[in-house]
């Protein structure tokens, strides 16, 4: 029995210690930071930074001359041969008159096979294993001004990352403090919840002793209790919908979901609302966001595109230099074995295919024109968006001054109500209206304050201000 209660006792500890240990404390600057350190779309959006920095590197190559060494062998089945062998005949008649009368030759045919090969093989060039190879190198002199463009055009794009990836940040800093402060909104309501629920039950236990004296009747038993379930699944449905929201700024963060967190902010008694308000300012918004930052790049870039495409109707000149080796080689005869020779000149290329050209550089202006309408548009709907979240501010600020002195009349309320019930001068259905009142008050202005808060922040990613 002793074994059993000690086995019990110590999983019980090691329950409670892991328990313990695995739960984190969070403050809003903890969450911002994990959900930057593992959000899956910013590591995306660096390495996408990252691909634009070497192709800005190697844009800038393209100034230098390109080097290259080229290498080809060739297997011939054949060698060729510079003397027909139709042309030399494979014997000569010799007329008697022709022969010395101190030869004794009788005359007719002389078989010159041997001869006959010596002068083929004399002819033939022997191919049937070719080797070449050499460096090449071409420095271009003038292209039209297409590499200055690429340059200028790949150093926007890679400020058009980095820009992107701010983006993205500002995006998942929004994202952590909407289910932040959401969190904090529900774990206050539970708060609420269960004050509530306290309340009722100390109404019940009273009103229980009321029925008892004959003071209260059953049916006043009974609606207190009705109020009391419905607190109780109120509490229930606020339990649960704190660990659902925590589970989810678990996931956003980059935690396991199973993972116990506890928010800083979750237990204050109110929320910190009384910072300076956003000063809603347009030209700082547009000097400031990050969108018309991206939009301003890509009109630079397709500038640069048509820069490009003008460089189509430009001559292209380059200088040239190379070094080149055979074998067989025919610098000194016709050899079998390696020899080389370099070369220097100047290659002009002059296009004449002007209506493509004219067609690629037509398009080029028209997506020009496209990013400076977008880019105007932003800038619109960026004013309107200022506008708006500085209306939705002010709207914000006046409805937590009247929650707030709604909660101190309900606040009061419920005191007169809790002191009339208990001394019988006020019903049991009036202390529960009273109760009702008062959870509802304390409810509003706690969405009141939250509603403030993301009110602020919204203005401030209006207003392309650090959140």
């Amino acid at each position: 029995m002793l074994k059993k209660s000690f086995g019990a006792a110590l999983l019980f500890f090691f329950a409670v210690t892991g328990t313990v240990f695995s739960q984190q404390y969070l403050s809003l600057e903890d969450c911002r930071n994990l959900a930057i350190e593992n959000n899956k779309a910013l590591k995306i959006a660096t390495e996408q930074e990252r691909v634009a920095y070497y192709e800005k590197k190697d844009a800038f190559t393209k100034y230098f001359p390109d080097i290259s060494f080229n290498g080809a062998y060739l297997r011939n089945q054949k060698n060729l041969n510079l003397i027909n062998s139709a042309a030399i005949p494979s014997s000569i008649d010799i007329p008697p008159i022709a022969i010395p009368p101190a030869i004794n030759y009788p005359g007719g045919s002389v078989d010159i096979s041997d001869v006959r090969n010596q002068i083929l093989k004399a002819g033939e060039l022997d191919i049937k294993n070719v080797w070449v190879g050499g460096f090449n190198l071409t420095q271009p002199i003038f292209m039209g001004g297409k590499i200055i463009a690429y340059n200028d055009l790949r150093s926007y794009a890679e400020d058009l990352a980095g820009t992107m990836k701010d983006t993205k940040t500002t995006e998942v800093i929004m994202e952590v403090d909407q289910t932040y402060w959401q969190v904090v909104s529900i774990a206050n309501k539970k708060k609420l919840a269960e004050a509530y629920v306290n309340l009722l039950r100390k109404m019940d236990s009273d009103i229980a002793a009321m029925e008892n004296e004959g003071v209260a009747t059953k049916a006043d038993k009974l609606s207190v209790n009705v109020k009391l379930n419905e607190a109780e699944m109120t509490l229930t449905k606020a339990e649960n919908g704190l660990s659902l929201s925590k589970m989810l700024l678990s996931q956003i963060c980059g935690l396991e979901i199973s993972d116990q967190i506890i928010l800083k902010d979750e237990n204050i008694e109110s929320l910190p609302t009384n910072e300076n308000e956003a000063i809603p300012n347009i030209d700082e918004a547009l000097a400031n966001r990050t969108e018309v930052r991206s939009l301003e790049l890509a009109t630079k870039i397709y500038g640069k595109k048509e820069k490009i495409a003008q460089a189509e109707f430009m001559p292209n000149i380059a200088f040239m230099a190379n070094y080149i080796w055979t074998n067989p080689n025919g610098f000194d005869g016709f050899q079998n074995k390696f020899g080389g020779m370099w070369n220097v000149g100047v290659i002009v290329k002059v296009p004449l295919n002007f209506f493509s050209s004219t067609a690629k550089l037509n398009v080029a202006k028209a997506e020009t024109r496209i990013k400076q309408y977008e880019l105007a548009e932003a800038k619109e709907k960026i004013k309107l968006q200022v506008n708006q979240e500085a209306y939705k501010l002010a709207e914000a600020n006046k409805k937590l001054i009247a929650t707030t002195k709604n909660t101190e009349k309900a606040d009061e309320n419920l005191r007169y109500a809790n002191v009339g019930f208990e001394e019988g001068v006020i019903s049991a259905a009036d202390a529960l209206a009273a109760h009702t009142a008062w959870m509802s008050a304390h409810s509003e202005m706690v969405d009141a304050q939250i509603d403030l808060m993301l009110c602020k922040i919204y203005l401030n990613k209006a207003l392309g201000r650090k959140l």
